[in-house]
């Protein structure tokens, strides 16, 4: 069998969809869990995890301590994953591809500034509207504040979010990880957008971070089935 390799962002750890299919609810007992497999993975078979050092390997260490994981799942992830830096230097990259992730972000930044506007646009309008209908200059001030402004900036924030950061790489780690799966021509595990949009440019594998548990358990479950079926073979033909 050919031995896999995976690069694993924080998300392949983290993510809610995975930890729902293995049925468990806490993110510490998701991620120990995730570990156990990994580890049965290398021993068994030889499949070997990295990620990024150390800039998803930092993450990793935070999501675990700030969500008060115990010591044993730290040392499941200093123990069962591989960590290397990614080589920045020497890993080439088509220049084709930065010029397309330029045009995207600038895309991206003109879409938020139009829904930035929007709320503007909005927001000025109801103030106009409920200026009318006040009593008092304080009485404008609180309907505004409370009743128009406040929700509106709420909307805001999450359209912004929406339109300028879903499908991009926002982040170091994000291309840490692109760059080292692409150094070591591994798989790619994660559930963000933006490392699958960008993993299909680069020709790097891309694995859903929810489906990558019932991978290594189907490659166990496979596995044992072929020794299994080996021992047999030895003992009706010794």
């Amino acid at each position: 069998m050919l031995r896999q390799r995976f690069v694993l962002d924080t998300t392949a750890l983290t993510d809610l969809q995975a930890r729902g299919a293995m049925g468990i609810d806490s993110l510490c007992e998701g991620m120990k869990s995730m570990l156990e497999l990994i580890a049965s993975a290398r021993l068994k078979l030889g499949i070997s995890c990295y990620v990024p050092f150390p800039s998803v390997y930092n993450e990793l260490h935070e999501f675990a301590k700030n969500n008060a994981c115990e010591a044993d799942v730290i040392a499941k992830i200093d123990t069962w994953l591989v960590k290397k830096a990614p080589d920045r230097y020497n890993v080439m990259i088509n220049s084709r591809i930065f010029h397309e992730y330029v045009s995207y972000m600038r895309e991206r930044i003109n879409k938020g500034m139009v829904v930035a506007e929007e709320a503007i646009w909005e927001g000025s309008t109801k103030c106009l509207f409920l200026s009318t209908k006040a009593e008092n200059a304080q009485q404008i001030e609180h309907e505004i504040e409370k009743g128009v402004i406040g929700p509106i900036i709420g909307k805001f924030r999450n359209k912004y979010r929406s339109a300028l950061r879903y499908g991009i790489l926002d982040s170091a780690p994000d291309i840490d990880v692109l760059i080292l799966a692409k150094e070591l021509d591994a798989a790619v595990v994660a559930s963000d957008f933006g490392i699958q949009k960008w993993a299909e440019e680069l020709g790097v594998r891309f694995v859903p971070a929810h489906t990558f548990p019932m991978i290594l358990q189907e490659y166990l479950a496979h596995a044992g089935n072929v020794n299994h079926q080996i021992k047999d073979i030895f003992q009706e033909n010794p």
